[in-house]
């Protein structure tokens, strides 16, 4: 897969957690995207579990090398997100990944997530 990726939080997960049944799906997800995004709801997610593990810098220095840009939710967002999780029914995180999809001008949306995979498909994304 080639062009701008955005991914989701299941993503992240089975990235960071070797046992998790998607890590290899995952990782060659991350290689084969020329350019990774992701929502600042999406890097949250993917850092609770660090941080209650007290390795949060080591997963956010793991970030910092797949060069993931930080996609940011601004205050001018509040309208399109509410439109995405009425015309979707997605919960409110989901929205923001498809929302950061929509602002970049992705060309695939990753995620292990059924419900937000079939919603990216139907607005043109790739899902791998």
């Amino acid at each position: 897969m080639a062009g701008l990726t955005v991914l989701d939080a299941s993503i992240l997960l089975a990235y960071f957690d070797s046992r998790d049944a998607h890590t290899d799906a995952a990782n060659a997800i991350l290689q084969d995207a020329d350019t990774l995004a992701a929502s600042v709801l999406t890097l949250a997610e993917a850092l609770v579990g660090a941080h209650a593990a007290g390795r949060m810098q080591e997963q956010l220095d793991a970030l910092a090398d797949l060069e993931i840009n930080a996609q940011p939710i601004g205050e001018g967002d509040a309208p399109t997100l509410a439109r995405l999780r009425s015309q979707t029914g997605l919960k409110m995180p989901d929205c923001c990944v498809l929302h950061a999809a929509e602002q970049l001008g992705a060309d695939a949306v990753a995620t292990r997530d059924r419900p937000l995979a079939a919603a990216a498909r139907a607005m043109g994304y790739e899902t791998p």
